[in-house]
């Protein structure tokens, strides 16, 4: 592989990835309203666990992805995680859109096509 090339099952497996963390944050957030300010619950929360277990796992998938592409390529990518959880928020937790979020999110998008663009 050339040094200056992501293949693209590097950059799938990084946008799957922050699929996956973006359902990682929503599990988180359910668990987090279900522990009501007791610690003791903290064990026996699974929808916290499910939180945990799903960013690991898409961490696995980030490790997985940059072991074979650019750090400066694939990691910008983990932030379109952020598209996905927007959406969540909106679909989960009736959170609304805003302009300030939507320009936010065309922001993320058109500064990760730039990092990729300026690597073509």
């Amino acid at each position: 592989m050339n040094a200056n090339t992501t293949p693209l099952s590097s950059i799938i497996l990084v946008l799957f990835g922050s699929f996956i963390g973006s359902f990682g944050a929503v599990f988180l957030k359910i668990g987090a309203e279900h522990m009501k300010g007791s610690l003791a619950r903290l064990l026996s929360n699974y929808w916290l666990a499910t939180g945990v277990v799903l960013y690991l796992l898409s961490s696995v998938f980030y490790m997985m992805g940059v072991a074979q592409g650019q750090l400066t390529v694939l990691y910008p990518m983990v932030s379109l995680g952020y598209i996905w959880t927007i959406l969540w928020a909106r679909l989960f937790f009736k959170e609304p859109f805003t302009m300030a979020k939507i320009a936010g999110l065309m922001m993320i998008i058109f500064g990760v096509g730039l990092i990729n663009f300026g690597n073509a």
